[in-house]
């Protein structure tokens, strides 16, 4: 037997084959350790020389002023978490809830007593007592105060100031308290009801020393946007205070009939949204989540589900400011009924143009053109249409109070009007109205 053979012999053989496998396993795992100290070694190297060679690049290209970026370091960001909408809502209640009061309305009613009436007894002199038939009767027997009502309101200035719905203070006869959130009460007095929205400011009195009350803080209501989150305020049903509902906005520039009792006032651009409104709620704060107040809660549908309104507090800012200096809400006032031009008005009443505010009496009572105003000084009569005013197109989105209502009582403005099918221009100067 020759030498390979013994080999191949033994490699065959048990312990030939336990030797092999160990030597096979110990060169297995020398290669992969060879393959990963080239691949570590080779890697450190190329980085190393790479940096080397970056860096004498950029020395020599320093003496030509031409610059390289630095190595940028990927550096993994820490993210903070973000407050959440429920969070954030808390915190906006927190803030403005003292701020936010509850107005109660009182009055001298008559005190109707009951008594009933035999219209037989007279008779009883004559036939016994054979009547026993009773009429109720009513009578008054003196005065005693009532509540009569309530709202909500906010408070907007240190010294006491506070808005409110003008349907909440209506009543000239009535009297005002106000329940603040920390379960005082103070008379109020109305200082202005707004002749066109329907807003009012009214201010607590004081007869003791002077208090400072937290306020709110006015947002913009231009930069509201339909599917905003929002949150309404307000003593809910004139017994639940500062009760809290959560909405969106659903929709902006509505324009609304709003009634009440013997209130009843269009409103233009106001705000719909879908957070609960309850009877109560009128006059309280419609916030953002920053907590500040962006609209005045003032009317609801009550035949739908969640559909309220809110006038957008910008409309009160002047109104406010106006209280401040005039101690009144003034507006500028032309003195004319009219209709919007819209295309189904102007086919239906063969109107030669689409657009326009159209000069029309409701009745003898209620002229188009008001006797002695700005609009009877300036020509304006009945079936005019004012297509411009100062140059800017009334259109039923853009209507004609909203154009007049950046202007004051004494300006002059230019109306351009259509009249018998011709176009001329009339100079106005504007009147004021006022509560």
């Amino acid at each position: 037997m020759n030498l390979y053979q013994s080999f191949k012999k033994f490699l065959k053989s048990q312990r030939g084959k336990n030797l092999f496998f160990t030597f096979g396993n110990k060169i297995f795992w020398l290669v992969v350790a060879v393959v990963f100290l080239s691949s570590f070694f080779g890697f450190s190297a190329g980085l190393v020389s790479g940096s080397i060679f970056y860096l004498q690049i950029r020395n020599y290209l320093s003496d030509f002023d031409i610059e390289l970026p630095e190595i940028e370091r990927i550096i993994e960001k820490e993210y903070l978490p973000q407050t959440s909408q429920e969070e954030a809502i808390i915190k906006a209640v927190e803030n403005v809830g003292p701020a936010v009061v509850n107005i109660v309305v009182t009055k001298d009613v008559p005190i109707v007593e009951r008594y009933f009436y035999n219209p037989f007894e007279e008779f009883e002199q004559f036939f016994g007592d054979p009547f026993q038939f009773q009429i109720p009767q009513y009578r008054e027997n003196g005065t005693e105060k009532q509540e009569v009502g309530g709202g909500t309101g906010f408070i907007v200035s240190q010294d006491g100031l506070v808005l409110t719905n003008k349907h909440v203070v209506l009543d000239k006869e009535a009297e005002y308290t106000v329940f603040t959130n920390d379960g005082e009460k103070y008379p109020a007095k109305v200082l202005a009801r707004d002749p066109i929205q329907d807003i009012a400011v009214i201010k607590i009195e004081q007869s003791e020393k002077l208090k400072s009350f937290p306020i709110v803080q006015l947002g913009d209501s231009n930069k509201l946007q339909a599917g905003q989150t929002v949150i309404a305020i307000g003593n809910a049903l004139g017994e639940f205070r500062n009760t809290v509902s959560v909405g969106v906005v659903s929709g902006l520039g509505r324009t609304i009939t709003a009634s009440g009792g013997s209130f009843v006032e269009t409103l233009e651009d106001v705000i719909q949204t879908d957070a609960a409104i309850n009877s109560g709620n009128s006059g309280g704060p419609l916030l953002n989540l920053k907590g500040e107040v962006i609209g005045i809660n003032t009317a609801m549908v009550q035949d739908a589900q969640n559909i309220g309104f809110a006038v957008p507090i910008n409309q009160a800012k002047r109104g406010l400011e106006q209280v401040k200096t005039l101690g009144k809400i003034v507006y500028p006032f032309l003195g004319i009924r009219y209709v919007l031009i819209t295309q189904e008005i102007k086919e239906e009443n063969d109107l030669p143009v689409n657009h326009g505010a159209w000069l029309v009496k409701v009745s003898e009572e209620e002229p188009a053109v008001e006797p002695d105003s700005a609009a009877q000084k300036a020509g304006l009569q009945e079936n005019d249409i004012i297509l411009e005013l100062n140059g800017e197109k009334i259109t039923s989105e853009n209507s004609l109070a909203k154009i007049i209502i950046k202007y004051n009582p004494q300006d002059k403005v230019d109306l351009k009007i259509l009249r018998n099918g011709q176009e001329r221009i009339l100079s106005v100067v504007l009147g004021e109205k006022s509560e």
